[in-house]
């Protein structure tokens, strides 16, 4: 199951979406080898970029990062318009060295150094479009006291009140295999809901938010999206109607290619290029998304320097990719 359902409750204020990832989840964690408890935090952001970019009002990608100086030096998972996807984190430790029931907050905000930044950026930023980006920490301050976020699910919902200023509350799950999540937003009084007294609007968005408190982490995991809603909102359907939407597909997807890997070695310049070569008479990397390994030789890489094109710079290598 790799799908996204978009709903809508005609009797509150309220905007949802439910997702369920699979095969796409695992293409992520295929080539990785990261301890459970910090694939367990990469799904929840994966599901939340998830949830998040089915919202785009234009073709583009939502990207999450989490910085920090903790164990997880950064996380990063980005999510386009159309719903592919991919993820990669980065350790600063030896994955043994974390323990298996350590927090987020010892994950991501040691020394409260965590950083949660959120960025939409434009396919056509020719357009007009420039990429917009929120930051929030990942602890809040009440008074004279910081308290840590304590899961994917909370440092979102700390953005959105903090950048969006917008009403969303969202559960998140994940586990080896699936990832889950169930995002609810209120929408605006005077949108498509404006023939709803204040009250009332107020209590349908309580209401819907009482109900989904009811969703379990097994059933985010095990059910697919369409159950969740009958389940979840079987009264609302009846009484006050719930629309859905045809379910979206999911998928895993890796942009990287050797064009870009060609103007990565344009950007570090010919001569930090000649000194790598000199040292290892190669420069072979590999995407952090899907391990992908790239070779470029010496003749490969001048190549890069002697051509206006990137895709003339990228002939075939001699091996790897």
């Amino acid at each position: 199951m790799n799908e996204l359902l978009v709903f809508l409750c005609d009797g509150a204020p309220v905007r949802g979406e439910i997702v369920s990832i699979s095969t796409a989840w695992q293409a992520v964690l295929e080539r990785r080898n990261d301890p459970p408890v910090v694939r367990q935090i990469l799904g929840d952001f994966v599901g939340a970029a998830t949830l998040l970019s089915a919202s785009l009002k234009f073709d583009g990608t939502l990207i999450i990062q989490a910085q920090s100086k903790g164990p997880i030096q950064l996380l990063v998972v980005e999510c386009k318009s159309d719903l592919t996807m991919r993820a990669t984190v980065k350790l600063s430790v030896d994955p043994s060295e974390i323990s298996p029931t350590a927090s987020l907050a010892q994950l991501l905000d040691v020394e409260n150094t965590g950083r949660l930044v959120i960025t939409l950026d434009p396919a056509e930023r020719q357009s007009g479009q420039a990429p917009y980006q929120g930051i929030v920490a990942l602890h809040e301050h009440r008074g004279t006291v910081i308290k840590p976020v304590t899961s994917a699910a909370e440092a979102i919902t700390l953005y959105m009140q903090n950048s969006e200023q917008l009403d969303t509350r969202i559960w998140l799950t994940s586990n080896e295999t699936h990832v889950g999540g169930l995002l609810l937003q209120r929408l605006p009084d005077s949108g498509g809901h404006a023939h709803l007294d204040p009250q009332i609007a107020a209590e349908g968005w309580t209401r819907i938010q009482t109900l989904a408190d009811t969703i379990t982490n097994q059933e985010l995991l095990t059910l697919s999206p369409k159950t969740i809603l009958r389940r979840l909102f079987l009264e609302e359907s009846t009484e006050n109607g719930v629309r859905s939407f045809p379910p979206r597909p999911v998928h895993f997807s890796c942009r990287c290619s050797r064009a870009k890997v060609a103007d990565v070695l344009r950007m570090l310049g010919e001569e930090e290029v000649e000194s790598i070569l000199a040292e290892r008479g190669s420069v072979d990397t590999e995407c952090d998304f899907c391990a992908k390994a790239y070779h470029f030789d010496a003749v490969d890489c001048r190549q890069v320097f002697k051509t206006d094109l990137l895709i003339d710079a990228t002939r075939p290598p001699s091996r790897g990719h």
